[in-house]
């Protein structure tokens, strides 16, 4: 009996085992087990005593690489959105012209005074320069008043959120475009052409300063300074800050109107506590006008910058500079 009871113990075993390696070999193929699914399984019959035989799931050989360096260049973010913006763009020839003869006073309002590119036509449509500007509209009236003879239309390519890459992506596709169609270059874009070249502005007269410092100790009263330097000369500005950097919106104005109307002046930092040192004070008394600026003409105060827009605005500061 004893006998009879261990066969059946080992058979039972030899069939656990069995059903075991056929539910794995079979069910492992259609089913995915988690990790922990599996160990716990495994678990389970590893607490037998008897051997049974390791399983491997790995059962084909891993396939082997050939690893290469590969070297990747950085994406470059601003260039490929340079390259969107453009593709906003139209195309040169698909950009409708406007009109920009003399006669055509409502040109300001019809161009953009945004950024982007822009084509000049003459009058017999031929194309004679191609731009870039971060004011279109001010930069063809600048080309309608020196050049007319050669606007007789311009197209216009606004860039939104313009960069220097973006713009000058923008030129180079409509540069390239017009290139391909003619077989040569705009006139106005040819080296050494400077007809459509912005002229630079002249560099501003430096401020006057009626000290040479407060290290010096003047021999003369401020007040007979002053006096010699609007005598000498024929327009005299005492503004707070200089004429390249006014310091008040008063002083502003008085330097647009005088650089507008062209007038030949001299100007005078009275916040300047270094080399003008007192100069408000006994400017004050000079003129006994209390405010700041002042405009002297010939030698005689003319006002502030509320008489001086008041002339301007008449039209009346022309016959008053030509005395």
């Amino acid at each position: 009996m004893a006998i009879a009871s261990e066969q059946s113990k080992l058979l039972m075993r030899r069939n656990s085992l069995s059903r075991y390696l056929w539910f794995t070999a079979t069910s492992m193929a259609t089913i995915n087990l988690s990790s922990m699914q599996v160990l716990s399984f495994l678990r389970v019959f590893s607490s037998s005593p008897q051997n049974i035989p390791s399983l491997s799931f790995n059962s084909h050989p891993k396939p082997s690489f050939n690893l290469r360096s590969v070297t990747l260049k950085p994406y470059n973010l601003q260039n490929h959105r340079a390259r969107v913006v453009v593709l906003a763009v139209k195309n040169l020839g698909e950009t409708e012209p406007v009109v920009v003869s003399p006669e055509n006073e409502g040109l300001a309002g019809e161009l953009p005074s945004g950024a982007g590119v822009y084509a000049v036509y003459d009058k017999d449509n031929e194309l004679q320069f191609i731009g870039l500007s971060r004011n279109i509209a001010a930069s063809v009236s600048a080309h309608r008043k020196s050049v007319p003879e050669l606007c007789g239309s311009v197209k216009v390519g606004v860039v939104d959120e313009p960069d220097r890459e973006a713009l000058t992506q923008a030129w180079k596709s409509w540069m390239e475009e017009y290139i391909k169609v003619s077989g040569k270059v705009p006139p106005g874009n040819e080296s050494g052409n400077a007809t459509w070249v912005p002229r630079q502005q002249p560099k501003k007269k430096p401020d006057l300063r009626l000290t040479p410092g407060r290290h010096v100790q003047l021999t003369v009263p401020l007040e007979n300074l002053i006096d010699r330097l609007v005598k000498e000369n024929k327009v005299v500005a005492f503004i707070k800050g200089s004429r390249s950097a006014p310091q008040c919106g008063f002083s502003q104005r008085v330097v647009a109107i005088l650089e507008n109307g062209g007038v030949d002046y001299e100007s005078v930092d009275v916040l300047d506590e270094d080399y003008n040192n007192g100069l408000r004070e006994a400017l004050k008394k000079y003129s006994n006008w209390p405010t700041f600026p002042q405009i002297f003409v010939n030698g005689e105060l003319v006002g502030g910058c509320d008489i001086l827009t008041s002339m301007y605005e008449k039209g009346e500061l022309a016959s008053l500079f030509k005395k």
